[in-house]
């Protein structure tokens, strides 16, 4: 089980700016091991370290079907981004919604990686809109504020009714 809890939209958390790392040492990795822990126990192909409480500029991504190419970003900084796509989008923070959002296609990152080396990214497709969509919670946004507000209004309509579910008893395990 998963050491680390996502924290769920709208929780006023989400929108805090992470900070930069200093240093990337022993506790950045253990921090980027448990995120990666969490992610696939969601499941998910990425997180932010915003996503779950920690507000430093982490990021780990794995797009690949088999959960073995972890990608991790520390310090990410958007250094080009070209074309136009709208893609359904989910998020760890707000479960069971999926909506189109529009982002650049193509992006180029810079970032260091989990021992601290700086590298540059281009990226395409999937990798791209899930580059900048963690991005975005180091900025303190979720990616529904990117919808209309009546959009957003069901949103937080549906999963306040999900959390009324959660915590309401089960009517079939009253049966007697």
């Amino acid at each position: 089980m998963a050491a680390l809890s996502i924290l769920r939209y709208p929780d006023s958390r989400l929108h805090t700016v992470a900070a930069n790392v200093t240093q990337v040492d022993d506790k950045i990795r253990k921090l980027i091991n448990d995120m990666a822990e969490a992610m696939y126990a969601a499941p998910g192909v990425g997180l932010a370290a915003t996503q779950v409480d920690v507000h430093l500029r982490v990021i780990v991504i794995d797009i690949s079907s088999t959960h073995d190419q972890l990608r991790v970003f520390v310090n990410p900084e958007l250094l080009a981004a070209s074309g136009q796509a709208d893609c359904e989008e989910g998020c760890l923070s707000v479960p069971g919604v999926y909506e189109k959002v529009t982002r650049a296609e193509r992006v180029s990152v810079r970032a260091l990686d989990g021992d601290g080396r700086e590298f540059t990214l281009e990226a395409d497709g999937l990798l791209a809109v899930c580059i900048q969509h963690e991005m975005d919670h180091l900025e303190g946004k979720v990616f529904v504020e990117k919808l209309s507000r009546l959009k957003q209004g069901r949103i937080l309509a549906r999963l306040k009714k999900q959390d009324r579910r959660a915590t309401e008893p089960d009517a079939r395990r009253l049966a007697l």
